[in-house]
């Protein structure tokens, strides 16, 4: 299409909303249109992901980009001027192969990421649609489950540093007809949390309290409480007291593999400072979603526990997640799928490299009976919003509050009559389906 051609492409170092570098790559049309995109490292990081590309240098802790930054302007760049950007397909194999098919691991998975997201937006702008619409066409209208963060972990029972602040929790709102009666919903619930950590715990949810992160998320020093128990029983009894059981429950992302010890085979200081084996991590988990109104969680298990994530997927009901075990890639979820394991994947597009991985990762999850759960923590910002509604998303990371809760309702605005809330059935497990356990 004329004037969808992409004219320049360049990229910087910048900050990301953590306060970390992190790369920005911007794609200009000759029409005029762009699209700019950053990308970062994760607080909790799969062995699998793509490698990211850092200087390694003494500067900025060697986490700074500037080679991948290089790597766009000087390789990728020429690479692509003069190609449609409404083409991803084929702009990101392109972009994959400049120089031969280990682009990624020569060039960095977080300049390809970058570019090939930044190529998605610039398209969708050239063409005057929202991104969603681009990504989704005439299809794409469903909000999924609003969620907020409520809980951050990390140093509760450890001094943190293998955590990447993990396990959190946050609430979801699923028993709602609109994305705008959830997210209020979570507003009430998420307000009187914040109350109630206020005067228990002496904690704000506001700068410049040293306990308070991102998405609502409290984290509670070390030796305020003995185990996660407590903290499940509080968050439980404040959804009961706003009057919204069986309607908003809780997600949890364990981000198991941060606590295991491979040489020791025992998961140590998740949920409390107690060791226990694989079997005795299964069963905890199967009692917590049973005992709690858990109905996601997250990587429960160590990242390559294929077998045990599917027993749990099994017997727990409700939607498990793969994030760590899956990291986006389209090999290892269709390990998943033949094992049994999980019925979500997370998505993280910089996990893999390109949209068009991505994507191809996405079709297989749903062909075979799988949700995708997009994640915004790698730098997506708003567009997480537009990713979750362009593939009819069941359910998505903490981002229906704040500027990426007010990106839903101006879509859910824009859809009018269309618009569909995925509610209870946007939730994957068979307790959700009304089958007996």
């Amino acid at each position: 299409m004329k004037g969808t051609e992409i004219k320049s492409v360049y990229a910087r170092q910048v900050f990301s909303g953590r306060g970390e570098p992190a790369i920005e790559a911007t794609v200009v049309t000759e029409n005029g249109a762009s699209g700019t995109v950053q990308v970062v490292s994760g607080l909790s990081i799969g062995s699998h992901e793509v490698a990211f590309k850092f200087d390694g240098n003494n500067e900025w802790r060697g986490r700074g980009v500037g080679n991948a930054v290089h790597g766009i302007t000087d390789i990728i760049a020429p690479a692509i001027i003069g190609m449609d950007a409404t083409r991803q397909i084929e702009v990101d194999d392109v972009i994959l192969n400049i120089g031969g098919p280990d682009a990624k691991s020569r060039l960095g998975g977080n300049a390809v990421a970058a570019v090939s997201a930044a190529v998605l937006k610039a398209g969708a702008e050239s063409l005057g649609i929202p991104l969603y619409r681009h990504i989704g066409g005439e299809r794409a209208v469903t909000l999924p489950c609003a969620s907020y963060g409520c809980i951050s972990g990390g140093i509760r029972y450890s001094d943190g540093k293998k955590s990447g602040s993990k396990p959190t929790y946050s609430f979801i709102g699923y028993g709602f007809d609109t994305f705008s009666e959830a997210s209020y919903a979570l507003f009430e619930v998420f307000t009187k949390w914040e109350e109630r950590m206020n005067a228990e715990y002496g904690l704000r949810s506001q700068e410049p309290s040293p306990y308070y992160t991102c998405c609502g998320f409290f984290s509670i020093p070390k030796g305020i409480v003995e185990s996660d128990m407590v903290l499940w029983n509080e968050l439980t009894e404040t959804i009961v007291k706003c009057g919204y059981e069986g309607r908003i429950g809780l997600q949890g992302d364990l981000a198991a593999d941060c606590y295991y010890d491979r040489e020791r085979k025992v998961y140590q200081g998740l949920f409390n400072s107690d060791a226990r084996t694989r079997d005795e991590q299964i069963e905890f988990i199967l009692w917590m979603a049973k005992e709690y109104p858990f109905v996601i969680i997250e990587d429960p298990l160590m990242e390559d526990d294929f077998d045990g994530f599917a027993v749990i997927t099994e017997k727990s009901g409700i939607q498990i997640v793969g994030d760590d075990l899956f990291t986006t890639n389209i090999e290892r979820v269709r390990t998943g799928i033949e094992k049994g394991a999980c019925n979500t994947v997370l998505l993280k597009v910089n996990q893999i490299g390109s949209i068009t991985e991505s994507l191809e990762m996405i079709q297989l999850a749903h062909e075979n009976g799988y949700s995708v759960m997009p994640c915004s923590s790698r730098g997506e910002g708003l567009d997480i919003c537009d990713y979750s509604v362009g593939i009819n998303a069941g359910s998505i990371r903490e981002t229906s509050l704040g500027t990426p809760g007010t990106r839903f309702l101006e879509i859910e605005r824009e859809l009018g009559s269309l618009a569909r809330y995925a509610g209870i059935h946007g939730l994957k497990g068979r307790r959700f389906q009304g089958e007996k356990l």
